[in-house]
């Protein structure tokens, strides 16, 4: 993998009905760094996981995904970039007439034809990652708002993905589970190498879990650092983001 990252955006625009989302943005994310996303509402975390993974065309700019500029790519090529690329939706987006085997199983059957065997022993590895055991025959609506997170995370990576990104993974979830998805993001790092894009407002995921902040504004990053330099930092805009007047939401 090239030391320039294993996911790259240079130059990145993107604009909605004649509303610039992203003026301009500069990243670059080395294999197993884990870096959050933060800023207001509607400064475009979001709608740049979608570019990164290509649900989404920026207007102008370049995004490589291990190598590849996914600007680029036709559907085809995209769809061999997404087999490496895992994503958390932020309200799960599990299948609710589904149980929670078939949930993990569908990007197996559709993305790698597994037979019936390597399915379930995938589904077993996945679920015992997430630490849910036989928990295989239930419905999503059995499930704790926690518990679906975790089987999302457990869906997205049963492909064995090079990089997960997560869209707000601990909203609407207590801070006992918060703490679980926390350890989650950091174990599939060590366990699996596994590189992390966090989209969250949580600043306690991100104090526990990131080795590198992005601060979204005005449609740039308009700082990058760790949780230290942040708290270090003597620039007015980070100080009043750090001492809580500024609110991320």
């Amino acid at each position: 993998m090239s030391v320039q990252g294993i996911i790259k955006l240079k130059d990145v625009h993107k604009v909605f009905n004649g509303l610039w989302v992203h003026r301009g943005i500069n990243l670059s994310i080395k294999e197993g760094e884990i870096v959050s996303l933060i800023g207001s509402s509607g400064s475009g975390k979001t709608v740049l996981l979608k570019e990164v993974i290509g649900l989404l065309r920026p207007d102008k700019g370049e995004i490589f995904v291990m190598g590849r500029n996914v600007v680029a790519l036709n559907e085809k090529s995209l769809l061999e970039i997404r087999k490496n690329v895992g994503l958390v939706f932020q309200g799960s987006a599990l299948f609710d007439s589904l149980t929670v085997f078939d949930n993990i199983a569908y990007p197996l059957r559709e993305h790698l034809r597994l037979g019936k065997k390597e399915i379930r022993e995938r589904v077993a590895e996945t679920l015992h990652l997430v630490g849910l055991d036989g928990v295989e025959g239930k419905m999503p609506a059995e499930l704790s708002g926690g518990m679906k997170k975790r089987v999302a995370v457990a869906r997205a990576i049963a492909t064995n993905p090079k990089i997960m990104l997560y869209d707000e993974p601990n909203t609407g979830v207590d801070p006992i589970n918060a703490r679980k998805i926390n350890e989650l993001i950091l174990g599939l790092r060590e366990k699996l190498g596994v590189t992390s894009m966090v989209v969250t407002h949580d600043m306690q995921s991100v104090k526990m879990v990131t080795d590198r902040i992005a601060m979204l504004y005005d449609g740039k990053i308009v700082a990058e650092g760790t949780w230290k330099e942040f708290e270090e930092s003597e620039d007015p805009f980070i100080r009043e983001f750090m001492t809580g007047g500024m609110v991320f939401t």
